[in-house]
């Protein structure tokens, strides 16, 4: 396990150099495994699956129909569009919604699933994808799919963020980012999950609808994962539920080194946990369905 004095402080950097393309010499490292070692990270990790698996019943015990996947993914649409700063309720969004914040997260849902096969083959493609569906109303047409240049403002849409870097910066950790996804790992899928969720958000690659785009890349890693093969889990209400430690995680992640990747894998797995105990199965289960 790593601890986190000045040694490991260099596993931080190995992985950041990785996805700024300067570990040429190391080209098939596994940048997510040494994160998994942080101090308290596996065993969340651990636990947060745990929790997924005791709502599937030990996977392949419990029968998920089509309808519980879709309540679940519109309850996870609601809560990313609402932590993005959407006020219409869950069930204003069931009815239609009209804020382009909740619209454009409930036509990802549409697609996510047959996404999520390809976002260990083809993880920009996916994220482009992502991003043309979340903002057709969020902006125009030509900036839809299309990763920023030095030429367009700085996007600030993920209140109390520090400055997004620029473009160049974006592109090659970007590449280095989806060249790792496309390696091994011996990581757990939720520590995957959220990093890739951690730099889409900070690193802001979108004129608009960063947020809703990382949140939605995180779900489909999990998914492809086989953390929620079947997304019946909601954590993205997980992520609104610590609404309050949301910006600060980030900003922890991007500068605070090691501490605040560690303190960002933690808060990712106590999302998962929760995204399992807001699954409509429970509810359903509940209400004695």
């Amino acid at each position: 396990m790593l601890n986190l004095g000045t040694p490991a402080e260099s596993v931080l950097a190995a992985m950041r150099r990785h996805l700024r393309l300067r570990t040429m010499s190391q080209p098939q490292a596994d940048v997510f495994e040494p994160l998994a070692g942080l101090e308290g990270v596996g065993s969340a990790a651990r636990a947060a699956r745990d929790a997924v698996d005791v709502l599937l019943r030990d996977r392949g015990l419990r029968k998920v129909g089509s309808d519980m996947t879709a309540e679940a993914l519109l309850r996870g649409a609601h809560a990313s569009a609402a932590l993005a700063g959407s006020p219409e309720s869950l069930e204003q969004v069931r009815r239609g919604a009209t804020d382009p914040r909740a619209i454009g997260a409930v036509r990802m849902t549409g697609e996510l699933m047959a996404l999520a096969p390809r976002v260990d083959t083809a993880p920009v493609q996916v994220w482009t994808r992502l991003h043309q569906l979340a903002a057709a109303e969020l902006g125009s047409e030509d900036q839809l799919g299309h990763l920023r240049t030095n030429q367009e403002p700085l996007p600030d849409d993920i209140p109390g963020l520090p400055e997004a870097p620029p473009a160049e910066v974006v592109w090659e950790r970007l590449s280095g980012l989806a060249r790792a996804l496309t390696r091994p790992t011996n990581a757990p899928g939720i520590v995957v999950a959220a990093i890739v969720h951690a730099e889409l958000a900070v690193l802001r690659p979108f004129p608009t609808a960063n947020g809703l785009v990382a949140r939605a890349a995180e779900r489909a890693l999990l998914v492809a994962r086989g953390i929620d093969p079947v997304a019946v889990t909601v954590p993205e209400a997980g992520h609104f539920e610590l609404g309050g430690s949301y910006s600060q995680g980030l900003r922890d992640y991007a500068d605070r080194g090691l501490v605040g990747v560690r303190d960002w894998l933690l808060r990712s797995c106590e999302v998962v946990a929760l995204g399992a105990e807001r699954s409509p199965l429970n509810i359903s289960a509940q209400q004695g369905k």
